[in-house]
Parts: C-alpha cells; structure tokens; sequence
C-alpha cells in the first residue's frame, strides 16, 4: 500500500484533569472518575502497576500504548510489567490464588501483520506486581506499601518456557522481592547480558 494511504496518528498529548468536553460541563476528570475509579478492576490495576514501574524507573513523560510488544522502555531495556492481587471487583470465596498469565506473546506491526516466529518473550525484563491486600477494608489503592515487586531476567523465564506462572515461581527467579525505591537499579541489573532485541521479521 502507497505511504499517502495510511493514517498515521500523532503522539498522544498531555491533557489535564480540569480540560473540559467541548458543549458539556463535564471535564477530563469526570471520565476518570467514570472509567478508572476502582483501582481493583483487573484492567486499572494493570495500568496502576505500570504506573509506578514507571515512576519509580524515573519515566515521568511516558504514555502508554495499548498495542506495544512491551510494556516499558529504559535506556534500550524492554520491560514487560505484570500485575495480580489476592482481592478482587467483585464477591469471591477467598483470596484469588496470585498467577500471571499472557507471558509470551505475538508481536503485531500495522503495516506487515503478526510475526511468524509466533508467541514469545518480548521483553528484556519482567516486573511482576501483587497487591497484598486480603482484607477490602485495608485495601488502599494509593499505598505504594501494599505492591510486592518481582524483577526477573527473560532469560530466566525462557529456561523455564512457561505461558503463566505462579508467584511462588515468580519470587524464587527473582531471589525475593525488590523495594518501589530499588526498581530502577533492580531492572539495570536484572537487563545485564539479556540481548533480547526486537528485530523487524519483515524485509524492507
């Protein structure tokens, strides 16, 4: 297909909480509040523990993509970020039971379809996140306390050659937790020797 046919969109622009809906009274943070108030929900806690990899990488300006093969980049480092939580949106017995699922995946191009190499490892390093709650009156969204991170080589998973893996797992590749304050020189140390890189599988 000719270059002038396809639609290429800009890059997202920062908007403000108080930046209104042109013909309504109804402002940014009205949606926000409509969409993405309860941080529980399996979508918004997945965003929230991107969130704070993010902050605490020190990516302040970042937006992220629906679409991408990863979640995160630092310094050339392809970070995939993976989230669970004992307690849930909704009633359940007991406690879920902490996995992480959809570890390998397709990498997808507009222009050239998905990758033949089929599902994989796209990332460099992975942060697994569990919110810790297991009481809905102790849960608090805004503590970044209540998160156990989990940093782990590609290289590590790739061994193993699991699609899903439990926090058990998780915790023994990662040699126990790491602190939000400590992400950043965790995911340095963690990429050291991992020279996954994200070729093009298209000629062009």
């Amino acid at each position: 297909m000719d270059e002038e046919a396809w639609i290429v969109p800009p890059s997202a622009s920062d908007i403000d909480g108080s930046d209104r809906f042109i013909g309504t009274d109804a402002t940014v943070a009205d949606f926000w509040k409509f969409a993405l108030s309860d941080l529980r929900m399996n979508n918004a806690r997945g965003y929230l523990a991107e969130f704070l990899v993010a902050k605490a990488l020190g990516l302040d300006s970042v937006h992220r993509i629906e679409w991408d093969a990863y979640d995160l980049l630092l310094d050339g480092i392809r970070i995939e970020v993976k989230s669970s939580a004992y307690l849930q949106a909704w009633e359940q017995p007991r406690p879920s039971r902490i996995t992480f699922g959809g570890l390998q995946g397709t990498r997808y191009h507009p222009r050239h379809g998905y990758d033949p190499a089929g599902k994989q490892l796209n990332a460099n390093v992975y942060v697994f996140c569990v919110h810790t709650a297991k009481r809905h009156e102790d849960y608090n969204p805004l503590d970044v306390k209540q998160w156990s991170f989990y940093v782990v080589k590609r290289s590590a998973l790739q061994r193993l050659g699991y699609r899903s893996i439990g926090v058990d797992t998780v915790s023994r590749l990662a040699n126990g937790e790491t602190a939000w304050l400590e992400l950043h020189a965790a995911v340095l140390e963690a990429a050291q020797g991992e020279d996954f890189t994200d070729t093009p599988w298209w000629s062009e």
